[in-house]
């Protein structure tokens, strides 16, 4: 049973545990006061409310955040799959696009201490 994040990164292969790692990282260092746990299974983050969440999936890694992100980043998802709800795919076989996530990650913390 996955109760960590720990947990959750390290039962992927090792090329998905970094970039899953990675994503953490982006996330603690951007957010640092977000609590961190597993929610529905992956793993998530809070701060002043829902921050962002990530998940392996088969083919991407999706990356869930707030439709506000979504719409503020439009032009800079334009090459990834987005549901235009929260989620953005970003492929297994690309490089994960660390500015970006970082830049989305710290829109989200002003979004959520405007609140």
């Amino acid at each position: 049973m996955i109760k960590t994040v720990d947990d959750y990164n390290s039962k992927f292969n090792n090329d998905i545990k970094k970039k899953l790692d990675c994503l953490r990282m982006i996330i603690k260092q951007n957010a640092p006061d977000a609590n961190e746990k597993i929610s529905w299974g992956v793993p998530t983050y809070n701060l002043n409310g829902f921050l962002v969440q990530y998940a392996a999936c088969k083919k991407h890694i999706g990356f869930y955040t707030s439709l506000t992100t979504l719409e503020y980043f439009k032009e800079q998802l334009k090459d990834y799959k987005t549901n235009m709800k929260n989620t953005v795919q970003f492929p297994i076989d690309k490089e994960l696009p660390v500015d970006l996530i970082k830049e989305m990650v710290l829109f989200k913390v002003k979004e959520n201490n405007r609140d």
